[in-house]
């Protein structure tokens, strides 16, 4: 059994860092992916929504606002718009449409980072046993040599580090995106629950009439 392990180590190295090759492919694919995504829901200024919303609720302007909330291409007009198409059935509905809207966009927005924070987390992971493997094939090579010397378990160990350098490459950028897409799915989700009070707060003024 031990002979088993030992071959299998000796070869895992270099099918680790094609792991590590594949996975640093799969993780730019997912930002790239994600970034394309986020910029398409956030077009155009949020305070000016806003502010058209409010104006025309004001207004008692209903069939406006979901005019202007259709035109805009932010997710958090796309869920308000919901609630307009929906004004009818009053407040108590329109706040349950527009948290199921908002479910359902969350999820859209969510998809996939899943994959750059499972890379974060566990490329380092990867790389390090690539690394112990490495070791472990430079020892048996010194054994079945014969050669001794620092430099010669030097060499074997140094290449044997390159899987740790790499798994850590791969999982910063992971890191990174990952925590900013979801800063920026914070900031999406504050605006529309705000977006959302305005809303239900113009609909129960209009009830209470």
């Amino acid at each position: 059994m031990t002979d088993v392990f030992l071959r299998l180590a000796t070869h895992g190295d270099v099918f680790v860092l094609w792991v590590l090759v594949l996975a640093s492919i799969l993780s730019v694919g997912v930002m790239v992916e994600r970034w394309r995504t986020f910029a398409a829901v956030s077009q155009g200024h949020v305070a000016d929504l806003f502010d058209g919303l409010a104006e025309k609720l004001e207004a008692h302007d209903v069939a406006g606002a979901a005019a202007l909330a259709a035109q805009s291409g932010r997710v958090e007009a796309r869920v308000a718009l919901e609630g307009l198409k929906n004004y009818a059935k009053g407040p108590a509905a329109v706040e349950e449409v527009m948290t199921s809207k908002w479910l359902r966009e969350k999820l859209e927005l969510e998809k996939y980072l899943i994959v750059l924070n499972t890379l974060g987390n566990n490329a380092p992971f990867i790389g390090l046993f690539g690394t112990v493997l490495g070791i472990i094939k430079a020892f048996n090579d010194l054994a079945l040599s014969g050669q001794g010397g620092v430099a010669v378990v030097m060499n074997g160990i140094s290449g044997a580090l390159i899987a740790t350098a790499f798994g850590i490459l791969v999982a910063i950028p992971a890191v990174v995106a990952n925590n900013f897409f979801a800063t920026r799915l914070k900031r999406i989700q504050a605006n529309t629950d705000s977006l959302s009070r305005i809303l239900l707060a113009y609909l129960k003024t209009e009830a209470g009439r």
